[in-house]
């Protein structure tokens, strides 16, 4: 099982999920005829950005994946990037590239990750990518709302009849978990900070997702009971990364809930991965 108890709530183990997932990732890498490439640009030296470039790394070489990190100084120019997202681009068995986010302010963002070659943009960042996931000819998605639609998925097969609400329609989570659940058909709402009568909204829904970034922003009243919440959102609080939900305060919904950490980030670096996987096959 996927899930252990807390109280009365069925808590989504996200680790675990996801060493499912590596698993059958790294059977299939071993059947690839070359060893595919993962690059990983961080600028600055900013230690949180380092430290989930650590975790990328760690987890792409634990499937055999081969992975690149280019470090610049936060003094590098977007010119600086631009020439080696270029020669990046053609690199022999180069499977993705990514490029750890927020830059500094002095970069010109979406210069850069336009840059990115769109077969090669595994975080579907870059207008190109973006464009074909939300036109549906995109094999690959945005990782952070893949992982949120699996860890759905694990939970409940069957969501035609259920009411899910969005909090936040951000560009990572937000807008494209829309999108991937809109695509199957389902009842999906979305709030935002103009949307009136929110606390009425979430409590009808049956599933929840947040990504707003706002620590311990939903709290037990605002859910019901047999609920399935799933926490995007993280932000800092006291020296600890908290998420959206307030976790202590759910222990009686009687429902299923991601922790944070350990929830939807593991499942997203897999499904990044995964990402990685699929421009491996194209290009064998």
């Amino acid at each position: 099982m996927n899930f252990w108890e807390y109280n009365n709530m069925q808590i989504i183990d996200g680790k675990k999920i996801r060493n499912e997932i590596l698993e059958q990732l790294k059977e299939k890498v071993e059947t690839l005829p070359f060893q595919p490439i993962f690059c990983d640009i961080v600028v600055g030296d900013d230690p949180v950005s380092h430290s989930y470039v650590k975790i990328k790394e760690k987890t792409a070489e634990s499937i055999g994946i081969k992975f690149r990190k280019i470090e610049f100084a936060n003094s590098a120019t977007t010119e600086d990037i631009i020439e080696e997202i270029n020669n990046l681009n053609n690199v022999p068995y180069m499977c993705g590239i990514i490029v750890q986010l927020p830059l500094p302010s002095h970069i010109e963002t979406e210069k850069v990750l336009d840059t990115i070659n769109p077969s090669l943009d595994v975080d579907c960042l870059g207008q190109v990518a973006s464009e074909n996931f939300y036109n549906n000819q995109n094999e690959m998605g945005y990782p952070t709302a893949l992982a949120c639609a699996h860890l759905i998925d694990e939970v409940c097969k069957e969501l035609k009849d259920k009411k899910v609400v969005i909090v936040g329609q951000g560009r990572l989570v937000g807008k494209p978990v829309a999108h991937l659940l809109r695509s199957r058909g389902l009842d999906v709402s979305i709030i935002n900070s103009k949307t009136e009568n929110k606390k009425e909204i979430i409590e009808r829904s049956d599933v929840v997702i947040s990504g707003v970034g706002r620590g311990k922003f939903i709290t037990r009243d605002m859910v019901k009971s047999g609920a399935i919440i799933i926490d995007a959102g993280t932000s800092e609080e006291n020296g600890s990364i908290v998420g959206d939900v307030d976790f202590k305060d759910m222990s009686d919904i009687d429902g299923f809930i991601t922790p944070s950490p350990g929830g939807v980030g593991p499942v997203t670096v897999a499904m990044l991965l995964e990402n990685v996987l699929k421009v491996a096959k194209n290009k064998k």
